[in-house]
């Protein structure tokens, strides 16, 4: 059941309506008078913005010592830094924070059939999904466990969070790998901004049979700018089955989905320096804009702060050895290299990262060389040359609110200030029914909108 449900399309919840709503719910569901012990798995820096942090700490204070443990859900990412914890969970016991380890450190709780999974995907994939989760949360023995994180469009499983934080976040390379080629090759824009997904089903299926014994309270939040650019929490849902995240994926639908009339001929995107360090990571700007732009559309990632292509330094490799070079390439690729092949993520990120040279994409990242950028098949320009092409202040670019702006040259771009918090599309590519509200999708002919085996 949801315990909590706050907030609203216009809502801006403060600090002491995010406290009074966990706090509800946790009075409810696993008061402190009675719960001895509790793990807390939120996010880590990628997710900054989500409030998750603040939320992570609301509940440290509210527990105390029966607090044991907080576990990130790292995924692939690597562990976060005394500085990040500092930043993202303030005042938090460092001494209460363990790594997740992907690749190891992992409990199986079950399999999904590959029936289910063909079925799922319509036949794009066929094969059985291992249920797998940090060893802690299977066999912690707590009296709750607080999954907690943001619900706002994706590109693997339609909306973030809810099965996804534990299944992916706490999962091993196995289910890592397999979810995200599931996306792939389902095909993305028939996948971002929808309720129900094909990797949303194999999850929904795994917390259902499998983890249905574990004491799982979801704490989502909904998160979005305004036209300034100032965030507001809209929504805050708090519940221990798939409610609390069809309300919050229905808000997120309506503040998160931008749709548009006309296609960007140009876009720039701005990735943070504190929270995108990665190619892995942001892409997210070829992701939430890929619907909205143009055929031969020009795409420039302005990324002071990227200094890799992979978190792992295994993916980093793959990548680095493949590139960003479409659909068929790394088809052919996962079948002449076997190291790729198991590492199916790897495989579908270069999937996702290519425009399948529908538009460009320059890439201008401040600790990577030209070699390196185009080594991977995306054009090259420093932050600074960009900055200075489109008018923008390296200074103050983090406050420039996302819409559209004019170059010195007189060229119109949209800009788009954090990538992580929208997803943009033209309107006859939400007109199949988008989030909650009736829908994002769609999409047939702009890269990675079909089954990859096929192309």
């Amino acid at each position: 059941m949801t315990y909590t449900a706050l907030g609203g399309p216009t809502a801006s919840l403060t600090d002491e309506d995010l406290r009074g709503g966990l706090v509800q719910a946790l009075e409810a569901y696993a008061p402190r008078s009675r719960a001895r012990k509790v793990i807390a798995v939120p996010p880590d820096i990628t997710r900054f913005h989500s409030r998750a942090g603040f939320l992570t700490v609301a509940a440290a204070d509210y527990y105390g010592d029966a607090l044991t443990d907080v576990l990130p859900a790292l995924g692939t990412h690597v562990p976060m830094t005394d500085g990040e914890l500092d930043r993202m969970y303030p005042g938090l016991d460092h001494g209460l924070v363990r790594p997740h380890r992907w690749r190891s450190d992992l409990t199986t709780l079950g399999t999904v059939p590959a029936s289910f999974v063909e079925e799922v995907s319509e036949g794009a994939v066929s094969f059985d999904w291992p249920a797998q989760v940090n060893t802690m949360i299977a066999r912690g023995g707590y009296d709750a466990i607080l999954s907690i994180g943001q619900v706002v469009p994706h590109e693997v499983i339609g909306f973030a969070n809810h099965s996804k934080n534990l299944f992916v976040g706490t999962g091993g390379a196995a289910a890592i790998h397999a979810s995200h080629f599931l996306g792939a090759a389902y095909g993305m824009e028939r996948i971002m901004g929808r309720v129900d997904t094909p990797v949303r089903a194999v999850l929904d299926y795994a917390a259902r049979e499998f983890a249905g014994h574990l004491p799982i309270l979801y704490v989502l939040t909904v998160v979005s700018a305004d036209e300034a650019g100032t965030l507001h929490v809209r929504g805050l849902f708090v519940g221990d089955d798939r409610e609390c995240y069809e309300h919050a994926a229905a808000l997120s639908g309506e503040v998160n989905i931008t749709p548009v009339d006309r296609p960007f001929d140009h876009a720039v995107v701005y990735l943070d320096p504190a929270e995108f360090r990665s190619t892995w990571l942001g892409n997210k700007a070829i992701y939430r804009t890929r619907m909205a732009m143009a055929d031969g559309g020009a795409l420039t990632i302005i990324a002071p702060g990227v200094r890799e292509f992979g978190e792992d330094p295994e993916i980093d490799r793959l990548i680095r050895a493949h590139g960003y070079r479409g659909t068929p390439e790394t088809l052919a690729a996962v079948d002449r290299d076997s190291t790729l092949a198991n590492n199916l993520s790897a495989a579908a990120h270069l999937i996702h990262g290519s425009s399948e040279g529908r538009f460009s994409v320059t890439w201008c990242p401040g600790h990577l060389s030209r070699r390196e950028i185009e080594g991977v098949g995306y054009g090259y320009q420093s932050p600074q040359s960009a900055a200075e092409r489109w008018g923008l202040d390296p200074a103050t670019m983090e406050r420039v609110a996302t819409g559209y702006r004019t170059a010195p040259d007189g060229t119109r771009f949209f800009f788009v200030q954090n990538p992580a918090l929208g997803l943009w599309a033209l309107a006859d590519r939400l007109r199949d029914g988008a989030g909650g509200a009736g829908g994002a999708g769609g999409a047939g002919g702009t890269g990675g909108g079909s089954d990859p085996r096929g192309a």
